[in-house]
């Protein structure tokens, strides 16, 4: 009984279940135009691995229902739409057509069955039965906006051949900080005179946006007409780019950049590509090599028809789901078709298994409840399959390819939309594919001739190519060909110019042209790096740093002036010397008076004489103090205390000034004075005697040209008015008038060149510092793939002091470098005039010895007239007055002796007799 009950129920619920399951075959639409091929062979072989898969719907199979109509036929597309609905499918996928397409959404919306599109749609919203797994556009967009600032594009052409091509590219279009050209192709397959026009605006960079099948034939052209070198670079934004045969472009070595959205290297890609390609059996014919291929719009198809068999199924674990037949003049729609759509956008993010082992969804609470799932990671052959909330798939990676000389295509990063282009090569990489790039190439290096930077060998044989060279670019080159591994040949520029940007028609000239035109690889000379140039083109890391300088005439001799004995010392000091010659000679007479000691008898033999002698007559004083000042002797000698301070004084302050004077004048003497008119750009510019220039169209000319310095701005505005010009076609020429002019001439140019100048024509020189900082370097094509190599090597020739070795060789050895020694640079006043700041103590202490001998005599002459006093018994005062009424008579120069009286016969007033108060002059 139990048995009988248990098999009762396993029979009801067996029949419940086949009730409400799907049916055993599930018919899914498909609508293909002629050129769809390749999506229909999609879409039957990923039927067939979905019915091979039994964890996918495992109770029923899929079955492809192919509809095929002409390309943009929309009335036949809405009849087979209809013919297939009457046929119970459960969604149509297709076609590729944007106007086909339009017509069968219209009906899939009214009639409520997903339709599942593959292809690429500009539309900004989604209808609500509509599901498209192709990369939303503007993310799209946005991905080749982000590759291209990473690789640090400024300048580029965009070439499209429809209108679509200016959808897609809208976010570089709008991009404000480079400058975008736009091109689009002829209707005919001959684009040759569109690609020569682009070669001739020199455009280097190429955003090409074709379809895949033009791809081959536009870069075939391209190449024919020089449009595809070392300089020259392509982004390709098809999303096939890996699809095209790149073989022959890639020994071009041009770089060209893509992106691709199915990985070929990926496991499941490779599996399904295997089977694709020997399953010729499985469609009764042999398919044709085109056919082969995995395309994207392909693998997007077979991941349409994946996502559908998986959202079905799991719709089907949750609801009760039952497939009708829709009739297009009718109004019955299908109650599942929004469900299902909605499970292909909103997948559970876990798979959630039954007790029954079968995997079902999680947090289902009514089918219209899908923004409280939890979304699911599907990977299918195009990456991870994910929608927005607006039902666009924003979400995807693409993987970013560049042509490899070893490999073709090779990875070398990838984008997101949320991380952006990121590149995965490591620095070491590049430099290595850089300096692969380089190896066993020729390059073609264009100079002009400047001594000593690159000169014609002087030899009596005829020579050819590169051995017709020498100087300091051809060694430099030379020593960088041996690290980088490459040969070169060198050739001189048709206009000897370095390269100039005209005016007026914004068109360059020398070197930079033929850098331009890629008529040459490397550029060598003084080349000056300038703002100007570097906007053109590319430059390595500098080689040489100098800046502009004055190149003149030595200056002559000075001519000794006829008074030149009077140079040690100023017009001041000679004054003051002057005015204490004078006077101490009269204050020595002065004190020579009041001094008692100073006072003798000129007769040595007579014990008591009669009358007293002072030698310091004012002559006398005048004599002694001139003697004594020229290092000479005098006959008389001071001998009071007080006239002996103001010799001694008198003494030490010749002393000074005399060895200081002596100093002084040896340094005159010896020292060669050098009459130079100017020291500097500031003395050029104040003065209108001598003419200045440079060399026309240079760095140097450019430099006046654009200054905002006023004293610069004064300069130029006279070099460009003088009349005859003072401009220079070559340096050369600059130094040789220089040479001629006699003083009246002087050449502006660079440093490193005066320096290689003066060292052979020993009249010139250089005057003055640089008026700037500037470098030279190697120019090179805007966008050169050499420039990183070139620099690194320059850098690694820097530190290793083979550019120090190279300069000395070829400045102060070679060429008749050494000839003339290197003037001393010398301050501009060699032995300056000494001031009174420089000599004012040695007054400071002859004025303090002066004040110290007037208060000496003082004391003396009243030490004395008190003794006088004294001894003849007057006061003081009258004693004093007596001696200084004596003192002030100058016309005595003699007095006679004072004797003491005796008490006895003589009284006081008669002593000296009554007459002369005691005085008697020397007659």
């Amino acid at each position: 009984m139990n048995i009988t009950i248990i098999n009762f129920l396993f029979v009801f619920c067996w029949c419940s279940f086949q009730i409400f399951a799907l049916p055993d075959t599930i018919l899914i639409g498909g609508i293909f135009e002629e050129r769809d091929e390749v999506q229909e062979l999609a879409f039957r072989y990923a039927v067939e691995r979905v019915n091979k898969d039994r964890s996918t719907l495992p109770d029923s199979k899929l079955s492809a229902q192919i509809e095929r109509l002409p390309a943009d036929d929309s009335f036949k597309a809405s009849k087979q739409v209809c013919k297939l609905l009457r046929s119970g499918v459960a969604a149509i996928f297709g076609p590729q057509s944007e106007n086909t397409a339009n017509h069968v959404q219209s009906i899939c919306d009214a009639m409520e069955v997903p339709h599942i599109e593959t292809r690429w749609d500009y539309k900004l919203t989604r209808d609500a039965y509509s599901l498209n797994l192709y990369p939303y556009p503007p993310s799209l967009s946005s991905a080749y906006r982000d590759i291209l600032m990473k690789l640090k594009w400024k300048n580029f052409v965009i070439l499209y051949d429809s209108n679509e091509g200016l959808v897609r590219l809208q976010n570089l279009l709008k991009e404000k900080t480079w400058t975008v050209t736009v091109r689009q192709l002829p209707d005919n397959s001959d684009y040759r005179p569109l690609l020569k026009e682009i070669r001739r605006s020199q455009a280097t960079h190429i955003v090409l946006d074709v379809a895949p099948e033009k791809i081959y034939d536009v870069l075939d052209q391209a190449l024919q007409v020089h449009l595809m070198s070392d300089y020259h670079n392509y982004f390709i934004t098809s999303l096939d780019f890996n699809q095209v045969d790149l073989e022959k472009f890639s020994h071009s070595r041009t770089n060209i950049t893509g992106v691709q959205l199915v990985d070929p290297q990926k496991p499941a890609v490779e599996q399904v590509v295997e089977e694709w390609m020997y399953g010729e059996q499985r469609y009764g014919r042999l398919l044709p090599a085109h056919l082969k291929r995995v395309t994207t719009e392909a693998a997007l198809m077979y991941d349409a028809v994946t996502l559908f068999a998986k959202a079905l199924d799991d719709l089907d674990n949750s609801h009760q789901v039952d497939i009708d037949k829709l009739y297009c003049e009718g109004d019955k729609t299908w109650q599942h078709g929004n469900s299902l759509i909605n499970f292909m956008k909103w997948y559970g993010s876990r798979p959630y298994t039954s007790n029954d082992g079968r995997r079902r969804s999680r947090a289902y609470t009514a089918v219209t409840n899908f923004t409280q799932m939890e979304q699911i990671q599907v990977f299918g052959l195009t990456g991870l399959i994910k929608f927005d909330t607006a039902g666009f798939r924003s979400e995807f990676q693409l993987d970013i390819l560049e042509t490899d000389p070893r490999e073709i295509l090779k990875k070398v990063g990838t984008w997101t939309n949320q991380g952006g282009a990121n590149y995965t090569r490591t620095w070491a990489e590049l430099v290595d594919a850089l300096e692969l790039n380089l190896q066993n190439r020729t390059l073609i290096v264009s100079t002009a001739m400047t001594p000593p930077y690159t000169m014609l060998k002087e030899s009596s044989e005829h020579l050819k190519g590169n051995d017709r060279y020498e100087g300091f670019c051809f060694d430099l080159i030379h020593e960088i060909a041996l690290i980088r591994g490459f040969n070169y040949t060198f050739r001189e520029v048709a206009d000897g110019n370095y390269g100039s940007k005209d005016r007026n028609t914004g068109e360059w000239d020398g070197i930079v042209r033929e850098l331009l035109d890629h008529k040459a690889d490397l550029g060598i000379v003084d080349f000056t790096i300038t703002y100007e140039r570097e906007e053109a083109v590319d430059f390595s890391m500098p080689f040489m740093n100098l800046g502009i300088s004055i190149i003149y005439k030595k200056p002559q001799k000075k001519s000794p002036s006829l008074f030149s004995f009077m140079s040690p010392f100023s017009v001041d000091v000679w004054i003051y010397m002057a005015t204490a010659y004078l006077g101490v000679s009269v204050l020595l007479f002065i004190l020579a008076r009041m001094s008692p000691d100073e006072w003798d008898c000129p007769y040595p033999c007579i014990e008591e004489p009669e009358e007293l002698e002072n030698s310091f007559t004012l002559l006398n004083s005048l004599w002694f103090i001139i003697g004594t000042f020229l290092c000479q002797g005098a006959d008389i000698a001071p001998k009071a205390v007080s006239t002996r301070i103001v010799a001694g004084i008198w003494w030490f302050f010749t002393l000074i000034m005399i060895s200081s004077y002596t100093a002084n004048l040896a340094a005159f003497l010896t020292v060669e004075r050098m009459d130079s008119p100017i020291e500097s750009a500031e003395d050029l510019a104040k003065q209108t005697k001598i003419k200045y220039g440079c060399k026309m169209g240079g760095s140097t000319y450019s430099f006046f040209r654009d200054s905002s310095i006023p004293t610069y701005q004064r300069m130029w505005s006279v070099m460009s008015s003088a009349r005859p010009t003072v401009f220079t076609e070559s340096n050369d020429a600059g130094v040789e008038k220089v040479a001629k002019a006699d003083g009246q001439y002087a050449f502006l140019m660079e440093s490193s060149s005066i320096e290689y100048v003066v060292e052979r024509k020993c009249e010139l020189t250089q005057v003055g510092g640089l008026l700037d900082s500037k470098s030279y370097g190697i120019a090179l094509p805007p966008g050169s793939p050499f420039t990183g190599a070139i620099s690194s090597a320059v850098l690694m020739l820097k530190e290793n002091g083979m550019l120090h070795k190279l300069k000395n060789k070829w400045w102060k050895q070679r060429k008749g470098g050494g000839h003339c020694q290197k003037e001393e640079k010398k301050d501009a006043a060699s032995a300056a005039e000494l001031g009174l700041e420089n000599v004012g103590g040695v007054f400071v202490v002859m004025v303090g010895g002066i004040a110290l001998a007037c208060v000496t005599a003082c004391c003396e002459f009243a030490w004395k007239a008190r003794k006088l006093a004294t001894d003849d018994g007057v006061t003081f005062s009258e004693e004093l007055c007596k001696e200084l009424l004596f003192i002030v008579n100058c016309k005595e120069n003699s007095k006679p002796v004072r004797k003491k009286s005796s008490s006895s016969n003589t009284d006081s007033s008669s002593i000296y007799g009554s007459t002369n108060y005691g005085y008697t002059d020397k007659k």
